[in-house]
């Protein structure tokens, strides 16, 4: 309102300046003599916010893809499209029958070889008991020494048969237990690594009946809060950033509400590419209405001061390659040109260096002015008075 009501004046003013223009010019006096027709804004002191607004997006803080680990057909899905899911929970089934049957015949298996397990401990009885039986007849001179040796082997082949019989036990309860784990394979559940008790699903990617093969995406399960707003920022304004800083977000989606959200991480480096910097904030989302891959507007405040020197910025002007404004000396009608550093600009208006907080400056016709020209002012009485 301000902007569109200085632009307003600043027209009549240029109308008004025309006017006496070509009425001095009708008199023949020359251009050096006549004071010229200006508009002036009044010197003011106050506080003054550096803001960017950066274009971004939203994306899920943490996100994982179920999948299956082995190949099957699935089932029976339990979740789909922004269900609340919660740590552990079965998502998805497939078809287990093929499992099954592995888990029978592993069963089948180890109890054979329990079975042969019994059969080679009883051996091995009956071939220690012979070969002592033939060592006492050899030490009587019964035996001979080549039928103790025989015993004696055959005793050793039982214990080496007792051996095998244990392994394949061993082996057979191994299968038995990798089929129960396949078996358990066909219920995906939603595993992730944190403490989140519960997400939601984002994204489904297959019906109940597809045919999928092992780590083939089921569905994405998305933590959505907090969320992440992602925006990429150029040198120029890197080293005002910093970690913890507080940004300001807007969307389309709700555009008559702000959203607050802090910096979380600044990347070290720029792309090649774009020579910008990715920058990361994290914004609370307890309601969840923001959405990975919303559209957002981050603000952010780059610099504050308070009580400084405020002008109009279409009050400055270039002499000499030298930026400054004409500073109305009320006295005598002139203007003097003084050098000014410019600061922060904000709504129209900026901070300078240079100047006493009073006074007025020309915000029009200073195009020709020069250092002590006379002016003259078209509203002596109601000098426009420009408040930030």
């Amino acid at each position: 309102m301000i902007i569109l009501t200085g632009a307003i004046v600043s027209g009549i003013g240029w109308i008004i300046f025309n006017r006496i223009y070509s009425l001095h010019g009708s008199t023949g006096r020359s251009r050096a003599s006549m004071p010229i027709p200006v508009e002036v804004a009044k010197i003011t002191k106050g506080p003054m916010t550096l803001k960017r607004i950066f274009s971004g997006t939203l994306e899920a803080q943490a996100a994982f893809l179920a999948a299956p680990k082995i190949d099957g057909r699935v089932k029976r899905l339990s979740v789909d499209i922004s269900d609340t899911v919660s740590h552990g929970e079965i998502i998805a089934e497939l078809d287990n029958e093929e499992y099954i049957q592995e888990i029978a015949q592993a069963e089948a298996d180890l109890a054979v070889s329990r079975a042969n397990l019994v059969e080679a401990e009883n051996a091995r009885i009956i071939a220690n008991r012979e070969f002592e039986r033939i060592k006492t007849l050899s030490n009587k001179g019964v035996k001979s020494e080549s039928q103790l040796d025989i015993a004696k082997s055959n005793q050793l082949e039982k214990e080496a048969k007792l051996e095998v019989a244990k392994a394949h036990v061993v082996r057979a309860e191994a299968s038995l237990e990798t089929a129960r784990i396949r078996l358990g394979y066909t219920k995906v559940t939603a595993e992730w690594t944190d403490d989140d008790p519960y997400r939601v699903v984002a994204e489904r990617f297959v019906d109940e009946g597809d045919t999928v093969s092992a780590k083939t995406s089921l569905m994405s399960i998305v933590r959505l809060h907090p969320i992440r707003g992602i925006f990429f920022i150029t040198e120029k304004d890197y080293s005002r950033l910093h970690v913890d800083q507080t940004v300001y977000l807007s969307t389309d989606a709700f555009p008559d509400q702000q959203f607050q959200g802090r910096i979380s991480r600044i990347a070290p480096v720029f792309s090649q590419q774009t020579r910008q910097a990715r920058i990361e904030i994290i914004i609370e989302n307890p309601e969840q209405r923001l959405k990975p891959g919303m559209f957002i507007r981050a603000t952010v405040v780059l610099d504050h001061v308070e009580d400084v020197t405020i002008i109009p910025e279409q009050a400055l002007t270039r002499r000499n390659d030298r930026t400054g404004v004409f500073v109305v000396i009320e006295k005598d009608s002139t203007v003097r040109w003084k050098h000014i550093v410019a600061g922060i600009t904000e709504g129209g208006f900026v901070q300078v260096d240079g100047l006493e907080h009073q006074g007025y400056v020309v915000i029009l016709g200073q195009q020709l002015l020069d250092d002590g020209s006379k002016i003259i002012i078209p509203e002596p009485s109601d000098r426009k008075a420009d408040q930030k």
